[in-house]
């Protein structure tokens, strides 16, 4: 006689087992219309699974969050029955929901293409409206193995071998078509709604071992409702006009060949973007009493295998080997533990502490060619990496202190909001369960005290410590996370830093690791997507172009520009023998915020007229007014506080 408690708290009583379904058709018919899948003792389940025991339920229903899940990955088997029932002889293998939708892999000796799309789409929109019932069956391992093979679904077979012997062979129906599957599933294929679209095509090896089968991975994204597809599918358009890449190449800030893949030609005006970005943020660091340092880019595997890297990363070290010194160098992946070793130098007191160290990290790390993304991924970066070496008691003062200076250095950027996630113990870590519980509950303090909100992201800590995940959602709605503040017992341990204490004592610091924009190549690439390439004048690669209408004007142009580089400012000249209308159309494509504009007549009255990007006015100054107002305006947003707080 099971008794269901609800979550208001209330109990429901029943006479033997029941089902999902049976107890939401006994709260309420609308309650049994709604619900389509329950979370049972906080288990996601199927509606028809049997309760024989006492059991807290919850009923998910289209709106919950989990609910997207399971349509994108009921999608997923919705697609893979339309592929096998027009195209007969395909295999198909797994086919996980993923963020924003969904994929299938399929094994077919003729790959899909996007043409394939409608047809498949059609079939699937068939399936949907058939609401065949998603049945859960569990068979005897060898049976299912027999079953699949005699499909020729060797793929399928191969899983099966590979589950461990106590998972039970679990696979769902849905009407003359099944698959294995761990489930849950909602409960049916009208469920699923038709709010999907299928979105592009990729080649991926079966278990991703390039000496596998190559499969044809089918994308897609499925949404609870239209209004949400939409809005995703405004948002794909509007990050393609937004990339990067292109606005890039529009812009001239860099470029990528394949003689230096996984790193970044940056071109002159790029160049400027990332030194004035590096400025701001040498000025912030600065100001919070950071000692910027300089490490080496080649350090020998003894220091990772002794901080714990070597094992964890070696895979993603590049190695080079000095055969006549009989050595193995790596290219650093990361700047800690060279950190820790200038901590190192000379005997440190409890009076230097805390000791906030800086560096603009060149770092390099194997990625596989096909995850890498323009400036967003790659081998070859720059961290804006810090340490803070500091005493327990000094954690959370240093935790606040940063989270000040990582706000302010958003909102100056662009970003007035970010969420904090906290992401405790990975299952793989260094250090002992007694180190982790003194890091984790130091950094819970911290927030604590620092009015930090934040959420839980289990298991997603590094491998020395936990940390904190500050996440920047842009301007189109995408979050990023960024910013980390990462709290570490085990690196001073395993690489005997110390500092003497009040007592004449040795003792150990704690290792606060931290960085505001993590990777610069990627920061600017999100950087370049947020703003549409269309930046505050102080980061403009370009800031002014001065565009002569005719050749006459071309000397007091070249005045004009001087004067401006004089007070400061990044700017060109175009006094080419071509149309104002032509060389204004040019330098708004390439985001160009200001254009001065000078003819004859501004020549002969020395003034000029101002044209801000996206504007049709213009407006008719004299040339010091302009240049004073330029620069004030093109002051980065610290400098011109700084300014503002002296008078």
């Amino acid at each position: 006689m099971p008794a269901i408690t609800l979550p208001d708290g209330s109990v429901r009583r029943f006479d033997g087992p029941v089902t999902g379904t049976t107890v939401a058709a006994a709260i309420g018919p609308g309650l049994a219309r709604a619900a389509l899948a329950m979370e049972l003792d906080g288990r996601l389940v199927d509606l028809s699974r049997e309760i024989a025991d006492d059991a807290a339920v919850r009923f998910i229903t289209r709106k919950d969050e989990a609910a997207l899940e399971m349509i994108r990955h009921d999608t997923a088997h919705v697609l893979a029955e339309a592929v096998q029932s027009l195209w007969p002889g395909t295999q198909v293998t797994i086919g996980p929901s993923i963020e924003n939708g969904f994929y299938y892999d399929f094994y077919r000796n003729e790959p899909f293409t996007p043409e394939d799309f409608p047809a498949i789409e059609a079939r699937m929109r068939e399936i949907v409206a058939a609401n065949a019932p998603f049945v859960r069956e569990v068979w005897p391992r060898d049976e299912a193995i027999r079953f699949f093979e005699a499909r020729g679904e060797r793929f399928k077979a191969e899983l099966i071998r590979d589950l461990p012997e106590s998972e039970p062979i679990s696979i769902y129906r849905q009407g003359e078509w099944l698959d294995l599957c761990r489930g849950p599933h909602l409960r049916g294929t009208g469920d699923v709604g038709t709010a999907f679209r299928l979105m592009k095509v990729a080649g991926a090896y079966w278990r991703g071992d390039h000496r596998n089968p190559m499969l044809t991975r089918i994308y897609g994204t499925a949404w609870r409702d239209q209004k949400e597809l939409d809005a995703y599918l405004h948002q794909i358009e509007e990050a393609e006009r937004r990339d990067h890449r292109r606005i890039g190449r529009e812009m001239d800030l860099f470029h990528i060949q394949e003689e230096a893949v996984g790193s970044i030609f940056w071109h002159a005006k790029g160049w400027r973007l990332y030194t004035a970005l590096q400025d701001y943020m040498r000025r912030a660091q600065t100001r919070e009493g950071y000692e910027e340092v300089r490490t080496p880019q080649l350090v020998d595997r003894a220091l990772w295998e002794a901080s714990g890297h070597w094992d964890k990363y070696r895979e993603h070290m590049f190695i080079a080997t000095v055969e006549d010194e009989d050595k193995t160098l790596a290219l650093k992946p990361m700047n800690c533990p060279c950190h820790v070793q200038i901590f190192r130098h000379g005997l440190r007191s409890y009076r230097e502490l805390p000791l906030r160290m800086a560096e603009f990290g060149a770092c390099h790390r194997y990625e596989p060619s096909g995850a890498l993304h323009g400036i967003m991924r790659v081998r070859s970066f720059t961290q804006d990496d810090g340490h803070i070496f500091c005493t327990e008691a000094q954690i959370a003062p240093e935790t606040a202190r940063f989270v000040r200076m990582l706000a302010e250095v958003y909102a100056d950027l662009g970003f007035e909001s970010f969420r904090v996630k906290f992401a405790d113990r990975p299952e793989q870590r260094a250090g002992t369960e007694e180190s982790w519980d003194r890091a984790e509950a130091a950094l819970v303090e911290a927030c604590r005290l620092a009015g930090i909100d934040y959420e839980r992201n289990p298991g997603e800590g590094a491998f020395y410590g936990p940390k904190l995940e500050f996440v920047l959602r842009d301007a189109i709605g995408r979050d990023w996370q960024c910013g980390t503040l990462q709290v570490d017992y085990v690196l001073p341990e395993r690489l005997d830093a110390s500092y003497i204490g009040e007592d004449s004592a040795r003792h150990r610091p704690v290792m606060l690791h931290r960085a505001i924009l993590g990777s610069f190549e990627r920061f600017l690439g999100i950087l370049i997507e947020q703003h549409a390439g269309r930046f505050p004048l102080w980061l403009a690669p370009v800031q002014v172009v001065v565009a002569s209408i005719v050749t006459d004007a071309a000397p007091y142009a070249e005045q004009v520009a001087h004067a401006l580089k004089q007070a400061g400012l990044a700017v060109e000249t175009d006094i080419r023998n071509e149309k104002i209308n032509a060389k204004i159309r040019e330098h708004s494509l390439a985001r160009v915020p200001i254009i001065l504009v000078v003819g004859r007549k501004e020549a002969e009255d020395g003034t000029v007229a101002i044209r801000r990007l996206g504007g049709a006015a213009q407006q008719v100054v004299p040339l010091h007014e302009a240049v004073d107002a330029l620069a004030e305006e093109a002051l980065p947003p610290d400098l011109r506080r700084a300014r503002q707080a002296a008078v």
